[in-house]
């Protein structure tokens, strides 16, 4: 049967009839109530970001399936701490801490469309992408934990065998803070020695 296939990015658990979707689902003559409905409940865990949809639609029968894409491991980083941005320099400068059960949890949400071939691994891929943004995992630097995922330390939290306990948001924003002011006092004697240089040049 012949299918046709619409495509688009949609705000996660909050689709609506409006563009882009109405104007595209209307002339195949699907239900868009039961679309959107669909679409906003395999992608109410991604609220907040954007989400890219495929609806496959049969021509003759009129019948659809909802395919959901998630979000890149990066954003999906940066909506579970609250920021904004990774570090500019996020060898030297880290701008946020995480628990692993957060690592795992998203390991997990985006599984289907790594690389990955274990868990493991895709643990340690998130991992990955928390040192590229200068994002601490338990305290440590993400190759750190990526070793001690190696060693099995954490089997029984990857494999399902314990159930994730999250760090509260609370101390997730202390270790925000606490991170970023250590990256302020750091850039403020570099900002002296600026005003510093000046000072010459104004004398003259």
């Amino acid at each position: 049967m012949p299918e046709t296939i619409v495509e688009a990015l949609v705000d996660g658990g909050s689709a609506s009839a409006g563009p882009p979707l109405g104007p595209a689902l209307g002339p195949l003559g699907v239900n868009i109530g039961k679309v959107i409905s669909e679409i906003n409940n395999k992608t109410k865990d991604f609220a907040g970001m954007k989400v890219p949809v495929k609806i496959i639609v049969d021509s003759a029968t009129k019948e659809f399936r909802v395919e959901v894409g998630s979000p890149p491991v990066s954003a999906l980083i940066k909506k579970e701490l609250g920021l904004e941005k990774g570090s500019a320099r996020p060898k030297v400068e880290k701008v946020a801490d995480m628990d692993i059960d957060r690592v795992i949890k998203i390991a997990r949400m985006k599984k289907e469309s790594m690389l990955a071939s274990t868990d493991r691994a895709a643990v340690k891929e998130v991992l990955g992408t928390c040192y590229s943004l200068g994002v601490l995992v338990e305290g440590k630097d993400p190759r750190e934990v990526q070793k001690e995922v190696d060693q099995g330390i954490y089997d029984d939290k990857i494999l399902g065998k314990v159930e994730l306990q999250f760090w509260p948001k609370e101390k997730i924003e202390a270790r925000k803070k606490e991170l970023q002011s250590t990256i302020k006092r750091k850039e403020a004697p570099k900002e002296e020695e600026k005003k510093e240089e000046k000072k010459p040049e104004e004398k003259k």
